[in-house]
């Protein structure tokens, strides 16, 4: 029997409730904010009691809130196809803080932890093959942090002279530029440009 997302909300929180920090349904969602340290574990239990039944990880993903002391979150958005259900289970992490890896639980974890780790820095203790997996060789930093320059700090272009592609910082010939009139999708109002007489309206003498 397929339990509501109520029933199965408590149903979760008095079996692992000591690792629930928050849980809420929000847009027909169910969601578990949990303590890192305890992570591991409360997958677990997802995945092998009877009345959750979670055998799919079906993403991965990470979010940075640079504001928060604790600015990453990691989310696991797990699927019961047994149950017909989705769950989304977050744990928080700060900078060079390791979350526990769940290959050992999930197998397809392991190129989901592979890319959070790319692309935001989080490291996953106990992943067996963590490295980059979306940037290229010699990348620096980490592209989805809210914090990156867009023009990131190393830039990749075909050398005509060497017949490679060579790596080199970023060169920005042009930072910004300064414009001494409005936009002209809101009308030129403080300068008058030349051609600009063509378009004045004739004025109509009243009778």
């Amino acid at each position: 029997m397929t339990l509501t997302l109520q029933e199965l909300s408590d149903y979760v929180a008095a079996d692992r409730g000591d690792a629930v920090i928050k849980r809420e349904i929000a847009l027909g969602e169910l969601t578990f904010v949990v303590r890192r340290e305890q992570l591991h574990s409360f997958i677990t239990f997802l995945k092998r009691d009877e009345k959750c039944a979670f055998n799919q990880l079906a993403n991965l993903c990470g979010a940075d809130y640079p504001e928060r002391e604790e600015r990453f979150d990691v989310v696991y958005c797990l699927l019961s196809l047994t149950l017909n259900q989705r769950i989304r289970v977050v744990v928080m992490a700060g900078e060079n803080v390791g979350v526990d890896t769940i290959t050992d639980i999930y197998s397809s974890a392991g190129w989901f932890e592979r890319e959070v780790y790319d692309l935001y820095g989080i490291p996953f203790n106990n992943h067996q093959d963590l490295r980059r997996i979306l940037t290229d060789y010699g990348f620096e930093g980490h592209p989805l942090r809210k914090d990156f320059p867009l023009t990131g700090f190393v830039e990749l272009r075909y050398d005509e002279a060497q017949q490679r592609i060579v790596s080199e910082p970023v060169t920005l010939t042009q930072d910004f530029r300064n414009f001494d009139f409005v936009s002209p999708w809101e009308g030129m109002t403080t300068v008058q440009l030349p051609g600009d007489e063509k378009a004045a309206k004739p004025k109509v003498s009243a009778k």
